[in-house]
């Protein structure tokens, strides 16, 4: 039965987690758990399938897909990356052209020193580890990276399994750093402290001229995307 994105009303009562070809698969009264796509909901790993069966029984009267993160995923990985992985990273790849830690403020000294505190460590990370440069700016006009910068950057994407380029996806459109996200992949730097730098600008400005509450339910919204994207990384 496929995951969808309408609401539907809870039919079953039991919910297992059962050997699928080689992997695990979600049972719902005996009957497999399918994608939008018509494809088997399986993974590859135990931790994984419990996280999604734990989802589909913890739902009420109607499926609601903003409380099944780690379904969403699977479904993306398995319907979307899965079937042409180049085609699905590129435009993640292509935040290698434009990342938000080379931006640094062009006005404010205070909130340059934050920057430069919190994303330096990072851009010097992935020099040493891809063996790149970075170029910085500041402001926000468009600054150009040199091509081998990009290039490694973009290989580092591309030699990435299906499933971990899924939940870059969202670590990087959330955060503007492809930097950062390959950073939590390769278990660099630890989760929180990556949300905290690619957020780094706009809780300073709430420091500096107070709290919007739509900002901050944006925000809010944004940080539990990038929690179920880390947390889904660790169950892999």
């Amino acid at each position: 039965m496929a995951f969808a994105q309408k609401l539907v009303k809870r039919f079953w009562k039991e919910v297992a987690v059962a050997p699928d070809k080689g992997g695990w698969g979600i049972a719902l009264d005996g009957r497999p758990v399918r994608t939008p796509q018509r494809a088997p909901l399986a993974v590859a790993s135990p931790a994984l399938a419990e996280a999604i069966a734990a989802e589909w029984r913890d739902v009420g009267e109607t499926i609601d897909p903003a409380h099944m993160p780690m379904t969403g995923l699977t479904n993306a990985a398995i319907d979307l990356a899965t079937p042409d992985l180049v085609a699905f990273s590129a435009p993640i790849a292509a935040y290698a052209e434009s990342d938000l830690l080379c931006y640094r403020d062009a006005r404010d000294a205070a909130l340059q020193t934050e920057q430069a505190a919190a994303w330096n460590p990072l851009l010097a990370w992935a020099e040493a580890r891809y063996g790149i440069e970075f170029a910085l700016t500041q402001g926000v006009l468009p600054v150009d990276q040199p091509a081998t910068t990009i290039a490694a950057l973009q290989d580092a994407v591309l030699v990435q399994d299906a499933w971990r380029i899924t939940a870059l996806t969202p670590l990087v459109t959330i955060g503007g750093s492809l930097v950062a996200g390959l950073a939590l992949i390769e278990n660099a730097f630890d989760a929180e402290g990556l949300w905290n730098a690619v957020s780094l600008d706009d809780l300073y400005q709430e420091r500096r001229w107070g709290a919007d509450s739509e900002a901050q339910k944006a925000r809010a919204a944004h940080k539990r995307d990038w929690d179920n994207a880390a947390r889904f990384l660790t169950l892999l």
